[in-house]
């Protein structure tokens, strides 16, 4: 018999539904929206190294479709328990290997399942201590994320907040004339990492480095480039969402160079308001989970000398539109 892969060992490994005292029971969890913030909502009473019910599961799917970002406290995981939790809602991202994301390996060309976030453990380090813009996962691949869970196991005493930005809210705020202009609109968000390839270098550690944050017409093509939607579509909640970073390479497709940089420029610093982000302070054993297709995601620097490990598992999407 041949030996498993780590997600498939994790789910081989997962508790039964037959032993009581491996089961959670439904009734023991209470989700709560947020107070006063953009997005969210925390769910306590559940306890991730336990089998869960599809009553559970679906309400989960639910309370993450309207906020956004759910907020797990107090979890104790291995790796495979973290894997076999995760994989109740979806697969495992796993882009081709012409298409490097952050921690994307050399012997396989893809990603590892789960990803060290990390200045703290040596050899498979990600992101070091610095500031990291606002983006979303994956946005430059041709089926980005659905999703992402990122697990706390140290922290640093100072900094290394991650805030969540509401793009539906960004969207919805915006005035009539112009969601009707950007309805249409479709954007090619360029990979930063097939930049920092060609250099021969690695992303600094805002994730882009040097990278412009619009690409004109006569500048060279770096990377793939794959049109999505400005505006998409929630797949689950149908609600609209502005599908843009705030500092990455961007085309739109058949604009005019100077009207389409003035309003990505124009859109980034609306999506950067205050009223659409919620910043979470993070404590050991939190793990929260975001909606990669309606949010962006963005880290305050902390001290090189402090440890910081987080655990990150991304789950596959669909095509955006």
């Amino acid at each position: 018999m041949t030996s498993l892969t780590q997600l498939s060992q994790a789910i081989h490994d997962a508790p039964r539904w037959h032993q009581a005292e491996q089961f959670q029971n439904p009734t023991e969890i209470t989700i709560v929206p947020l107070k006063d913030e953009a997005l969210g909502a925390a769910v306590f009473g559940l306890d991730a190294k336990k089998a869960q019910s599809g009553e559970t599961i679906y309400r989960l799917k639910q309370a993450l479709a309207e906020h956004l970002i759910l907020v797990f406290k107090n979890q104790s995981l291995d790796d495979l328990q973290y894997l076999a939790f995760a994989s109740y809602f979806g697969s495992i991202f796993r882009p081709s290997a012409d298409n490097p994301v952050l921690a994307t390996q050399e012997d396989s060309g893809t990603p590892p399942d789960v990803v060290p976030v990390s200045n703290a453990v040596g050899k498979g380090d990600y992101t070091g201590h610095g500031e990291l813009t606002p983006h979303a996962d994956h946005q430059w691949t041709p089926l980005p994320s659905f999703g992402s869970l990122l697990y706390a196991i140290e922290l640093p005493q100072n900094g290394g907040q991650t805030a969540w930005f509401n793009t539906i809210k960004a969207y919805e705020a915006l005035d009539d004339n112009t969601k009707q202009y950007i309805n249409q609109l479709q954007l090619i968000t360029y990979n930063p990492f097939v930049r920092f390839q060609n250099n021969k270098g690695t992303p600094k550690e805002d994730g882009y480095g040097t990278s412009p944050k619009y690409r004109f017409k006569d500048q060279p093509i770096i990377g793939h480039a794959y049109p999505h939607p400005l505006v998409r579509t929630h797949p689950e909640s149908g609600r609209k969402a502005l599908w843009l970073n705030t500092h990455s390479e961007v085309e739109l497709v058949n604009e005019d160079d100077q009207i389409g940089s003035e309003l990505i420029e124009k859109l980034r610093e609306h999506i950067l308001k205050p009223e659409f982000r919620y910043e979470h302070q993070w404590e050991q054993g939190d793990i929260v989970f975001w909606d990669n297709q309606a949010t962006l995601h963005s880290r305050r620097p902390f001290p090189s000398d402090q440890r910081r490990l987080l655990k990150r598992i991304s789950l596959a999407g669909g095509r955006p539109f």
